[in-house]
């Protein structure tokens, strides 16, 4: 199975996965050279009788490979969609998210066939597989470069073949199926546990920031803090009392000209300063008036009504 590069615009690979497919090829040359096949893999492969003296197998597996094929396939798978997601996350991140998948692929393993023995890098590159279908689940590949399928449905077809084959597989021969389906699963698990690869869908749910027009300043000073009022007193009673001292204003202004004031009353407009108090309110509002200025008022709209 050999899926054909996505159809979307392609990424420049990032060095990290350059680094794991470099490592990958060294140590398959060195099998090929300095090094015998078979005790490189006895070296660097996982074998459950070698785990208190070999510990570190752990990891080296998914870096020693049965042969061409095998490292060729999973480099290839490596570099087609590790390509992209690298490029979304740090070098670091992506690193360790590789060799999560391949731990789990491990895990897998012993859990479920722990006489086999572990090599390979497919557990990891499938779980990077698992990382690219959750960022573009719909792009298209071709299966041996005819058949096209969604990514999505590219991962559910490996499930069901890694599925029955582990099932119907001799324990301890043949492919490592459940390391892959180890690998798979621990990619699901930590992608829905981080919401690293899903970035995208957690952008709806942030309210999006109001837009202000440029024409207008932001303003930077803090507004006055609204006076404590008694509860007994509403906003509207407030209001009405405001409109009453301005409507008894407006009758000083219109008659403290006509009515002449009562024998032994002070003039209106001389000795009250009615205009200057006018002035004022006119200039700062209502609530600049001294309460001596509010008891002149109040006196001229009480005279005027007794008139």
């Amino acid at each position: 199975m050999s899926p054909a590069a996505p159809s979307a615009d392609r990424f420049r690979t990032p060095r990290v996965v350059w680094w794991i497919i470099a490592v990958n090829i060294a140590v398959a040359f060195l099998q090929l050279t300095l090094v015998p096949p078979a005790a490189m893999l006895r070296a660097l492969g996982f074998h459950m009788r070698d785990l208190q003296g070999a510990w570190w197998s752990i990891g080296t597996y998914m870096f020693v490979h049965a042969g061409f094929w095998h490292l060729a396939l999973n480099m290839w798978m490596l570099w087609l969609f590790g390509s992209r997601v690298a490029a979304t996350q740090r070098p670091g991140q992506f690193l360790g998210f590789y060799l999560l998948c391949g731990l789990g692929g491990w895990f897998f393993h012993v859990l479920f066939t722990p006489q086999g023995l572990l090599v390979g890098a497919s557990a990891a590159v499938l779980g990077v597989l698992m990382a690219f279908a959750s960022r573009w689940p719909d792009e298209e590949v071709r299966l041996f470069g005819v058949i096209p399928v969604t990514v999505r449905w590219l991962v559910a077809i490996l499930v069901l073949v890694n599925l029955l084959g582990g099932m119907s597989a001799r324990s301890g021969a043949g492919v490592a199926y459940l390391a892959h389906l180890g690998g798979l699963a621990t990619a699901w698990a930590a992608l829905r546990l981080s919401g690293a690869m899903s970035l995208d869908g957690a952008v709806p749910r942030v309210a999006p920031v109001a837009e202000q027009p440029e024409d207008i300043t932001t303003r930077t000073v803090p507004h006055r803090l609204p006076r404590s009022r008694p509860e007994r007193e509403p906003r509207a009673e407030v209001d009405e009392i405001v409109a009453q001292s301005q409507a008894a204003l407006a009758e000083v202004m219109t008659e403290r000209s006509v009515v002449p004031p009562r024998a032994g009353e002070r003039p209106v407009a001389a000795d009250l300063d009615v205009n200057r108090i006018l002035d004022k309110i006119s200039a700062q509002g209502l609530s600049a008036l001294t309460a001596s200025e509010r008891t002149i008022l109040e006196e001229a709209a009480r005279r005027l009504r007794n008139r």
